[in-house]
């Protein structure tokens, strides 16, 4: 091989490689780009005490394996604990009780309990509900859909949503039983 062709298949190689080098920053600029542009359009809203609660319509798991839906809106003039729970959360576990023993006295001052169950099939939801022989509403949320929408990140996490639909409160975590009456007297109809 002569000294020209080699110095040919350098320059070649030098010249495949920036072209390479090019191809790919070119590709990694339109990923970054790409990125910015989602997350730009993206809704990223963290709701918070004083901002109106999305709306929002689930299958309720039922009993008598009724098909019945849930709508937020429909619930506008009550007040609403909406909780986000899943039966393999042992702090949403030690809070069911406490939800249902004040449900049927609070239900008939005007506040409403829905749990969202972020549970991934029925059967062991059904379960949950017999052991504790729960009587308020508990939509499914089989694609995560509403938990997105609300953003919820830790479970249980639980909305206290005023009867003029706006969030009074977020809470994270567990709650007692004390805890709960306080946030029930807060969104309870006047």
């Amino acid at each position: 091989m002569s000294l020209d062709q080699i110095r040919k298949n350098k320059k070649n190689k030098k010249r495949n490689r920036l072209i390479f080098r090019s191809v790919i920053l070119a590709v990694m600029l339109v990923a970054v780009v790409f990125a910015v542009v989602s997350n730009l359009q993206k809704d990223n809203t963290i709701y918070r005490a004083g901002d109106p609660a999305p709306d929002f319509k689930l299958q309720q798991i039922s009993k008598n394996n009724e098909l019945e839906t849930i709508q937020l809106s429909d619930l506008e003039g009550k007040g609403v604990m909406l909780n986000f729970w899943g039966t393999w959360c042992k702090p949403c576990e030690a809070e069911m009780p406490y939800m249902q023993d004040l449900y049927p006295e609070y239900k008939e001052k005007g506040i409403e309990i829905v749990a969202v169950s972020l549970d991934a099939t029925e059967l062991v939801v059904h379960r949950f509900i017999d052991e504790y022989d729960l009587t308020f509403p508990i939509p499914h949320d089989k694609t995560g859909e509403v938990k997105d929408l609300y953003k919820v990140g830790p479970i249980p996490s639980t909305f206290f949503i005023n009867p003029d639909g706006e969030i009074e409160e977020v809470v994270e975590g567990a709650l007692s039983l004390e805890r709960l009456e306080g946030y029930f007297q807060d969104i309870q109809p006047k």
